[in-house]
């Protein structure tokens, strides 16, 4: 794939995962995009050499690059929650 088609596949990644994945996410165009190249890269890597799939091409490409990018952002609100001071119990 061309570095155009990579932008635009993370561009459309990203996109799908924010709206998929619950809360506020102040993102700029450029940042979703790279939110899902980077969702593709991790959901790759995790469906292809973890989950043993073929995540080369076709609906599982798509499927495992907006999962890791909505993996990403769970894990971006997670670290960048603030600390309330109530005790958890």
């Amino acid at each position: 794939m061309s570095l155009i088609g990579y932008a635009i596949f993370g561009l459309i990644a990203g996109a799908l995962a924010r709206l998929i994945h619950p809360g506020r996410d102040p993102m700029n165009w450029l940042w979703t995009m790279l939110l899902g190249i980077a969702g593709a890269t991790l959901g790759g890597w995790i469906g292809r050499d973890v989950l043993g799939f073929n995540t080369q091409s076709g609906l599982m490409s798509w499927i495992t690059a907006i999962a890791g990018a909505v993996l990403l952002l769970a894990l971006f609100h997670f670290l960048s929650r603030r600390s309330s001071n109530t005790p958890v119990v």
